[in-house]
């Protein structure tokens, strides 16, 4: 018989103080949720208090606003009721009030580019190529696919004719690639005839243009001012995606954490405190925890607080601070990048900045996470900076990183004088000292969502 007996094992855990969570979380958190984060503590601890606020605006007039929205509410959620009789006494004041309340679906985008091609006289063959094409729109009014794959009985001849008529819809410009060619398209059919130099920007030289890069412009152009700002008036009045008025959807805004700058040869990185209140503890709470002879439980209560309020600061700072060095550290490995542009953008890991800074990997991966940008080249997610080399073996392999491959060869492809196979992109990637097999260049075209040379000659 198997008898059984009593062993003691000695091993060594760690447990997290429900502090140490919530550090580890506030590491975490973006901008918008780390102010939420912030309002909820102030609810639940007393003894913290907002010293300052500089985010706040001042509403004077919100009283009297919100006076009239809840006037205008009422009178919907009255008018709804079958019941309810208007102060007139009419039943008919009613029901319009009720249907002018109601609530109408809005129309996407499809369905007013459909309700326009039912209106043209087409034949069956052509009309069931420009559905096919509005359904392969996504929300901005771009091409989901490239519009000579897709799936169809229809002749693929009719493609150019149809794309043509439904860039002219209502929105100008969809039915486009990107926003360039739909700038360029709205340019071109705009009832108001646009300027021989904004024609000229919008074809050779839009990435100044979304550089504010407008006396580099100028220069090259050889443009008068008073072209130049003719220009600049009338591609102001152009929208970059069209589909975005039909779009259900609610656009996805971002605030920057941070501020990357090149000014006078160095770079300047600024925290972006002013959207988070500075914090402090109530006074009133830090007199009471000075006083002797009081109640037992009070002094416990207000001293368990007061500990907890002045980690949550601690905290706060502490993620600032991380902040700063993983940024510090970013822009010293991708200085090209910062410097020249998103294909100078270097292979980084987060072991790298790990080092760098002397934290763990997983403190960088936190600090990462949802955190925004703002460079001379528009605004990126942090964890975009960290990019493998095109030869999958991290910051130790090739120079080239895969993001920045991708942008010489999107620069490659806009910049064709004539249009180019995936070999030639090979060819001209080589002469670089980038190498790359014709499968990678075609999958990061497709990533690119570019089109393939033969889709590029007749599109």
């Amino acid at each position: 018989m198997q008898l059984q007996k009593p062993v003691l094992l000695t091993e060594q855990r760690q447990h997290l103080s429900p502090q140490m969570i919530q550090s580890i979380k506030l590491m975490a958190l973006p901008l918008q949720e780390l102010k939420e984060q912030i309002q909820e503590e102030i609810e639940a601890n007393p003894a913290l208090e907002v010293v300052e606020d500089r985010s706040t605006v001042s509403l004077e007039t919100l009283p009297e606003n919100e006076e009239r929205e809840g006037e205008e509410v009422q009178a919907f959620e009255n008018s709804s009721d079958p019941g309810f009789a208007s102060r007139s006494g009419s039943d008919d004041d009613s029901k319009r009030m009720f249907i002018e309340g109601a609530i109408a679906r809005p129309e996407t985008l499809q369905e007013h580019l459909l309700w326009q091609l039912r209106l043209q006289p087409l034949d069956e063959d052509r009309r069931a190529m420009g559905e096919a094409l509005i359904q392969n729109l996504d929300d901005d009014g771009f091409h989901k696919e490239s519009p000579y794959s897709l799936k169809s009985s229809v002749e693929t001849a009719f493609v150019d004719e149809i794309v043509e008529l439904v860039r002219g819809f209502e929105p100008l410009g969809t039915c486009t690639s990107d926003f360039r060619e739909s700038l360029k398209v709205q340019a071109r059919l705009s009832p108001e005839k646009a300027p021989p130099s904004a024609v000229l920007i919008l074809a050779d030289h839009i990435d100044l243009l979304e550089r504010a890069k407008h006396r580099e412009i100028q220069k090259r152009l050889k443009l008068s001012e008073v072209q130049l700002q003719e220009a600049l008036v009338f591609i102001k009045g152009l929208s970059p995606f069209p589909g975005r008025a039909y779009s259900s959807t609610e656009p996805n805004y971002v605030t920057p954490d941070i501020l990357v700058k090149l000014k006078e040869g160095d770079f300047v990185i600024v925290l972006n405190d002013e959207e988070i209140p500075v914090l402090g503890i109530d006074p009133f709470f830090d007199s009471l925890a000075g006083e002797k002879g009081g109640d037992k439980a009070t002094g416990v209560y207000v001293r368990d607080n007061i500990k907890r309020a002045k980690f949550f600061i601690r905290s706060i700072h502490q993620r600032n601070q991380t902040l700063l060095k993983v940024t510090r550290a970013v822009v010293e490995f991708q200085r090209a990048f910062f410097a020249r542009g998103p294909k100078h953008l270097a292979p980084l890991t987060l072991k790298d900045v790990a080092e760098e800074i002397g934290v763990h990997e997983t403190t960088v991966s936190r600090i990462a996470h949802k955190k925004y940008i703002q460079t001379d080249w528009g605004i990126y997610e942090l964890r975009y900076f960290f990019t493998n080399s095109i030869s999958g073996a991290g910051s130790s392999g090739s120079r080239f990183s895969k993001e920045g491959v991708k942008q010489i060869i999107k620069e490659i492809i806009e910049s064709e004088d004539r249009v180019l196979a995936d070999h030639d992109i090979v060819d001209i990637l080589g002469r670089r000292g980038i190498k790359l097999a014709r499968r990678t260049v075609a999958k990061y075209r497709s990533e690119l969502d570019l089109n393939s040379s033969f889709g590029r000659k007749r599109g």
